[in-house]
């Protein structure tokens, strides 16, 4: 009667920037492997998990107000709303699919992650890649090694609070810590 289930904590799991930088890089042949190497980089750089990657509609592509392109939606899981800035990578993306309402052509769930997994292993990436990852590489990778607050991280993802974003990222921040420091120390 007394036990208390204690929660595991998984371990943030996303690639590298040299990482990322490698699959950009690799050229598929397979259009299937093309279009789902688009998909997760293009979740790579806007944090969109697999729903509202597959539900993205041209009309959700907008001119915002600083007059660059952005994603406006609703976030299906908390009811958020989303305004997502589409850097120049993510942009490049979207140029090549833009004959449909949905902004892609629709792929399974499951599917998606099993050319996942065979991209991971032509290009030579020992993690296992899934949709999930691809956000995670966002929150990472892209904004909290490059300086973004944990505020707008927390925007970016869709987060219903800013303590899901702390927990699931806060040693992403302690790594980036230990760099600066080690950075600092061999400026001395």
């Amino acid at each position: 009667m007394l036990y208390k289930a204690k929660k595991v904590k998984k371990e943030v799991v996303f690639l590298s920037p040299e990482e990322l930088i490698q699959l950009e890089s690799y050229e598929f042949i397979q259009p299937r492997l093309k279009l789902v190497k688009d998909l997760f980089i293009f979740s790579c750089y806007t944090g969109l998990p697999y729903l509202e990657l597959m539900n993205l509609k041209q009309t959700n592509i907008i001119n915002g107000f600083d007059g660059n392109k952005w994603i406006k939606m609703k976030r299906e899981k908390t009811d958020k709303d989303l305004s997502i800035p589409l850097l120049s990578k993510a942009l490049n993306i979207l140029c090549k699919y833009t004959d449909d309402d949905l902004v892609f052509p629709r792929i399974s769930n499951q599917r998606y992650n099993s050319y996942l997994k065979e991209i991971a292993a032509i290009i030579g990436v020992e993690k296992n890649l899934t949709t999930h990852m691809a956000r995670r590489t966002f929150a990472s990778t892209v904004l909290l090694y490059n300086n973004v607050p944990m505020e707008i991280v927390s925007e970016l993802l869709g987060h219903s609070n800013m303590k899901i974003t702390q927990e699931s990222y806060g040693k992403v921040v302690q790594k980036k810590v230990s760099l600066e420091i080690e950075r600092l120390k061999q400026s001395d």
